[in-house]
This record gives structure tokens, sequence and C-alpha cells, in this order.
């Protein structure tokens, strides 16, 4: 038997490849939009891929199930629910597909989306009858499940997946392997997604504190108090994946200093897709920092992309643009105008004007906020992390919904921007310089978890504007007796 999880580290996706390599045929299952890679081990196997198989309509990236068919021939299989454009074969529960000694069955699991179907997977050589793994696909996750807002009624979701879990997955030998649709940071589940790449069914039914709930509306209250901001662009991603089949990609051309300053002059956004270091030290007047050299960098686009309007992209060099191209089609966005030829230094060569922004270490804000107290506070994480702690006299604006300067804060004074760790705060300081502020102040090297560990002052509650130096003195002084016991809310978040 031939078994391969392929991940997207991106957006934290898993596709799987399996077969058999003495019947020569494969099948692969929830096809990332880059294709290389199932055909690189088709080939290193000897296999055919011959069949593709989806989960679901996804919601969250945009399936290679067109690009993979056209380069293979193989036939697309999804659930009749799922109603897509495209030529497929519909399946319903308990379909099979038989791979040589490999079979596939179908285990319908709605919640997700009404479609959804995690896939039992049986090995002939070991035991025809009893699945050594499941497919769990968007329904079960290592150490969470998924969210249920994605294409019904959340409240209706919550409860198909409640149905799903306890009726078709949690009643499988605890011995069976999960292999989940997606990793930790993914947006299709919550905060306690693991890394983890497998798990099982005893050791979730045991220890995913969501599977602990027994009763129905517990359920859905916990699933829904949980939520957090819905995936950008997810009914366009889920039209697309319904849609004609794309058989190609975007192609992102070289253009001049002149060229993209004419892109941006007429509206185009402009993201630097290189570390926030770099960019802090010099970038493109009004570009947004949004490194491609870490996870998260193809949802931080999609949230801030107008998909109508062209995207140009900013890279140390050639290479680096071409991969952010390729991670920005995963998610929909496929108005690129382009990308800087050689990279920054193109344009440093023709002296244009750059900018930059000030880095502050979290110690260097604590200093200046309990000295001077002419520090102003934006907080830049989701509402969730903000409600469960945040620094006192702080102001709230998800990086995400950061359009102009927000209400109450200084465009003159320094303004330093926080998140978790500092990932999201290098976002958050290019969307508010580019918004007008003068002084915009990179928070690095941690953010608000690490300022509760040090025992530095933490409020709860909900968002206010930025007060007076003296009242965010007065609301230091009487924390003195307050210290918190060193864990702050939101840290298992992706900063």
């Amino acid at each position: 038997m031939i078994f391969r999880q392929i991940t997207h580290d991106d957006l934290g996706c898993a596709s799987y490849l399996v077969g058999d390599e003495h019947a020569g045929v494969a099948a692969v299952v929830d096809p990332k939009f880059d294709i290389d890679e199932y055909l690189r081990l088709a080939r290193y196997f000897g296999v055919a891929i011959e069949h593709i198989l989806e989960t679901h309509n996804h919601a969250d990236h945009v399936s290679g199930h067109g690009r993979l068919a056209a380069a293979t021939g193989a036939v697309i299989h999804v659930h009749r629910l799922a109603e897509p454009e495209y030529e497929h074969e519909a399946f319903d529960d308990g379909w099979e597909l038989r791979l040589g000694e490999v079979k596939v069955r179908a285990l319908h699991t709605p919640g997700h989306r009404p479609e959804h179907t995690a896939f039992l997977l049986f090995d002939g050589s070991r035991d025809a009858e009893r699945p050594w793994a499941v497919l769990t696909g968007d329904t079960l996750f290592v150490g969470d499940v998924a969210r249920p807002d994605l294409a019904v009624d959340k409240e209706e979701g919550a409860r198909g997946i409640f149905r799903s879990l306890q009726t078709k997955l949690l009643s499988l030998p605890g011995d069976v392997e999960v292999w989940p649709g997606h990793l930790g940071g993914s947006m299709c589940g919550g905060p306690g997604m693991d890394m983890k790449i497998s798990s099982t069914i005893g050791y979730e039914r045991a220890e995913n504190i969501s599977l602990r709930i027994a009763e129905e509306g517990a359920f859905v209250d916990d699933a829904l108090s949980r939520l957090g901001p819905q995936p950008p662009n997810f009914h366009a991603i889920v039209a697309i994946n319904r849609g004609p089949l794309r058989r190609a990609g975007v192609e992102g051309h070289p253009l001049t200093p002149r060229q993209v300053e004419a892109l941006r002059t007429e509206g185009a956004l402009v993201v630097d897709v290189r570390t926030d270091l770099q960019f802090d030290e010099a970038h493109l007047p009004g570009s947004v920092c949004i490194t491609a050299l870490r996870a998260g960098f193809g949802t931080r686009l999609a949230w801030l992309a107008d998909r109508e309007r062209d995207v140009v992209l900013i890279g140390r060099d050639d290479e680096d643009a071409r991969h952010a191209v390729e991670l920005a089609q995963s998610v929909g966005i496929t108005r690129v105008g382009g990308f800087l030829a050689g990279g920054m230094t193109s344009w440093r060569e023709e002296r244009r004007p750059v900018l930059r922004i000030a880095r502050m270490t979290l110690q260097e804000l604590h200093d200046r906020w309990t000295t001077e107290g002419d520090i102003q506070i934006l907080d830049v994480r989701e509402k969730t992390e903000w409600d469960a702690g945040h620094i006192p006299g702080s102001t709230f604006c998800a990086y995400h919904d950061v359009r102009e300067l927000p209400e109450g804060l200084d465009a003159s004074r320094a303004v330093a921007v926080i998140c978790g760790s500092g990932q999201r705060a290098a976002t958050g300081a290019s969307l508010i310089q580019r918004a007008g502020a003068q002084h915009a102040v990179h928070v690095v090297d941690g953010g608000v978890p690490g300022w509760g560990r040090q025992g530095w002052p933490i409020t709860r509650g909900s968002a206010r504007q930025t007060p007076s130096s003296r009242e965010r003195f007065a609301a230091y002084t009487r924390a003195d007796d307050q210290r918190p016991s060193g864990r702050s809310g939101g840290a298992r978040q992706r900063a």
C-alpha cells in the first residue's frame, strides 16, 4: 500500500496520495493547487493517478483538481450534494473505490459543509474488512473539531458536526488512525488544533476537549463561542472550487520600478513579501508587509487584497516573488499585476524613495509605557485574543480590519503595533503607516502573551479607546496588586 500525506504549510492544509504499488494505481484526496508533488510521487512509485477525491467544496483554498485532472486524466469524485459545475462522478454514503488491494469507503459527515465526506481506508494485505485509517477532512482534527459557519447557519452546522462525530467517526475502533485535512494554524478549525500530523480515534476520544462534550446543546454553545473570523473570500473560493475546472495557473510578469510605481498610482495593492526586518529597514511608500517566508502568507493576503484590483509583489529577488504568486493563487487571488524584477535592489539602484518603520522590543515598549507614558499601543490580534487579555490603555483593531487609522489614535504621535509574537504586528504597522501614521512602531520579539508572562499588567474585557497618559498610569498603579499568573489568553493563536 502507498500512503503519503502532502501538506501545504502556508495554509495548514493536508492532502493524501493513496494507492497500490503492485496494481500501479493511485488516488489523490483533496489536492492542493500546486500539483507537482503528486506527479513526482506517482513517478517515484510507478503508479498512475486515476482518481481524485474531494472531501467537500473547500472554503479556505483553491483545489488543484482541475490541474491534476488535466495532467493525468483522472476522474474527479465528490459527494452528490456538492453539485459542482465540472465533469465528475458523484457518490453517496457508503460508496467504495478499489485501488488494487486498497479500498476507500465514503463516510458522509455533514456539518462543516452539507456534502462533507470522510474516507475510510482498508488494506487488503492487513484486514480487508477492518479500516486502519480515516481521512477526516474538515470534521475532526488533531485536538479540535471543524468550524460550523462556512456553508449553512452556524448553529445548524454545529449540530451537524456533533452528529457526524458521535454517530460516524467516534463509533470507529479506537486504533483507527486519524489523518485530518488541516493542521494547526488553519482557519477551518479552532485554537485547539495541533501541529501533529495524525492521531487515533481512541486518543482523540480521550483527549480532544470538544469530544468530551456529550450533550448536543452544550457542544453547539461551545463551538459557537470559539468561532474566529471567517476565512477571507470564502464564498468566492467555494465558487471557484465548484465552478469550471481551472487547468492552468497565473503567471506573474517582471516589472520595472517605473511600472510598479504606475500600478501603485492606479490603485494596485503593493505587497512586500520579504522578511519583516527587511521591510522595516526600507520599503516602497504605500506597500504592505506580508512575508511569504513564514506560514500564513496566503490567508493574510486574502484578508487584505481586493480580488477586483491588481496585486504587485516585491520580493528579495524574482524567485521570492514567483513563489508568492503561487501562494496567492491558492487563496483565489489571481489579479497579479506582476512583480518588481530584481527585487528591492532594482528600486534602490534607481534612488527611488523608501520609507522605514521603527522597531521596538517588548522590554523597550514596557519601559517607555511605564516611564514616559507617551506611547500609543495598537493591538492587532483577533477579538477573542483581545478579550482574553490585553495591555491596559491599548486600542484594538484586528490587522485585517485596518483600512484607516483607528479612531482615537493621533497620527502625529508614535503608535506601537503589537500582536501575539510580532508577525501580525509587522503587517499592522505597515497598514497604519499607509493610513497616515507618521511614527509607526513595530513591536518585535514577543507580544501580549509575553507581556503577561513577565508579570506586567493585563486587562480583560471589551475594547475601548486610548485613555490619557494619566489614566494609563492610574491603571498601571491599580494593577500592581493584581498581577496575572503569567498565562495570557490567545497564546495558542497563530501570530
